[in-house]
């Protein structure tokens, strides 16, 4: 039987104060008195980089996770603000709501920012949503001529 490598309390320590947005960097090796070469080690080392990476993964995990919470009241406020008075904030808005990522799109990946809104893969926007735009987007430009 072999015993697996696991990291030290001190190296727990350290990326536990790394992934807390308390100290920078530098700080935190200071507080935990690691030299610069020592943390290059641990580094270079795959069970403690494994392991930041994993905590990485997790913090990204719970923003992806508080931003899908809130995207429906994003979305709704900006169909909202497509009837305000000001045509500059409405237009806004309208660019705003067209640009939005639509179901069976994924933000990470820049090659999907020029796809279009009609593809099969994406939810279609509802008839009063698109009169709405299409209207907002008519009064800007007829009342910038």
């Amino acid at each position: 039987m072999t015993r697996t490598k696991r990291l030290n309390k001190k190296q727990l320590a350290v990326i536990d104060d790394l992934f807390s947005g308390q100290f920078d960097e530098q700080a935190v090796l200071e507080k935990h008195k690691i030299s610069r070469n020592v943390y290059n080690k641990w580094l270079g080392d795959n069970i403690f980089t494994d392991e930041f990476n994993r905590r990485i993964a997790w913090l990204n995990l719970q923003s992806d996770a508080l931003i899908a919470r809130y995207a429906s009241l994003a979305a709704a406020k900006l169909v909202q603000l497509t009837e305000s008075e000001s045509q500059e904030t409405a237009r806004k808005a309208c660019l705003d709501i067209i640009s939005l990522p639509r179901e069976g799109t994924k933000r990470e990946q820049p090659a999907d920012e020029g796809r279009r809104l009609n593809t099969s893969e994406e939810q279609e926007l509802s008839a009063e949503v698109v009169s709405r735009l299409l209207a907002a987007l008519a009064g800007q430009k007829g009342g910038s001529s």
